[in-house]
């Protein structure tokens, strides 16, 4: 809960109005008739019914958003019912009790010539409950119908980005540059690379429209963009895979992504290869290449290879992907349950 000058404002706003509701209904005699025969009764009756109309209003308000943030209306409705209710219901009549004893204890008051003072609060905060817990099941539906269409449209935008990193001009003229050398000294290499190529461009265009595809998948392609990137590196470009036995779910594109992002930003070189390594730890599956920047990039950067991908599995997972810079530059993207 962020305390910001409109929450306190709006929360001083209410509590004046609770306050000033409670001693009303007092004065007016609609929390208990017959009741207030003289000032103190007034003072007692109308404190005790203001404070325990904050309790119960905002108390379980308050409530309300902790439980909905704790359980899903969307992953399990019935369950953020029940539990909202049964601790509305609790919550209530402890309120009541203990503001009763505590009343009671101190003023000397008997609270049993208003007791139709706790049985309307009870029904009035359980109508004001099942108001606030169907007003937190809408808020939750909207966000989530308004996440969806952020979630298009990043994923648009995200698309499209890697597409275009794929058909860039630069990838396209390394790629047939590379190529013709090739079909010279070494044919069968050089139908493999076409092949290896076809896969690399197959493979986008079948994803388009995924949101997710397996490891297995994934690494497969990075296995086939790798060969294009060795044939114009060779050993200066190194890729160190250790995922043997990991089972997750990636945003498809991401791994080629950040292995072009790699090569793009450093230098490769006899004196200075670079190395990617891509393994699993901690829940993350983690992409870390060594530091050695270029000084001037062929290409501009603007840094929305790395947004992309990170707006993406906002929508994809609770986790958020790790950027860290150190003697190396890592990402980390959360592993993704395939059941999910």
């Amino acid at each position: 809960m962020v305390l910001t000058r409109k929450f306190i404002l709006t929360e001083l706003r209410d509590f004046a109005f609770l306050i000033i509701g409670g001693f009303l209904m007092t004065a007016l005699g609609l929390t208990c008739r017959n009741c207030v025969n003289s000032a103190k009764d007034f003072w007692i009756i109308g404190s005790f019914t203001a404070i325990l109309w904050l309790l119960l209003w905002k108390g379980n308000s308050y409530l309300t958003d902790y439980v909905s943030s704790k359980i899903s209306w969307l992953k399990t409705p019935m369950k953020r019912f029940i539990v909202g209710i049964v601790s509305t219901v609790v919550y209530t009549y402890a309120a009541i009790s203990l503001m009763t004893f505590a009343y009671q204890f101190f003023s000397g008051y008997n609270f049993s010539r208003a007791g139709a003072t706790s049985i309307m609060s009870i029904i009035i905060t359980l109508i004001i409950s099942l108001f606030m817990h169907c007003r937190a099941f809408l808020h939750h539906w909207r966000k989530t119908a308004i996440d969806a269409e952020k979630l298009q449209k990043e994923s648009i935008a995200a698309k499209y980005e890697s597409l275009k990193n794929q058909v860039n001009p630069h990838f396209l003229f390394n790629s047939f540059n590379a190529l013709t050398n090739l079909v010279y000294e070494d044919q069968d290499k050089a139908a493999k690379f076409i092949k290896q190529l076809s896969n690399v461009y197959r493979y986008v265009l079948d994803t388009r429209d995924k949101e997710l595809v397996s490891l297995e998948e994934e690494v497969g392609f990075l296995n086939a963009y790798m060969y294009l990137q060795k044939i114009r590196f060779g050993n200066k470009l190194q890729m160190d895979m250790q995922l043997t036995g990991v089972e997750s779910m990636v945003a498809p594109l991401v791994l080629q992504m950040l292995f072009e992002n790699a090569i793009k930003h450093n230098i490769v070189s006899e004196e200075n290869p670079l190395t990617i390594k891509v393994f699993a730890a901690d829940q993350y599956l983690i992409v870390q290449n060594n530091i050695q920047l270029k000084t001037v990039l062929q290409e501009e950067s603007n840094g929305i290879g790395l947004e992309n991908i990170c707006k993406r599995y906002e929508f994809l997972t609770d986790r958020k992907v790790i950027i860290e810079q150190t003697e190396t530059f890592t990402v980390k993207l959360p592993i993704i349950a395939a059941s999910l």
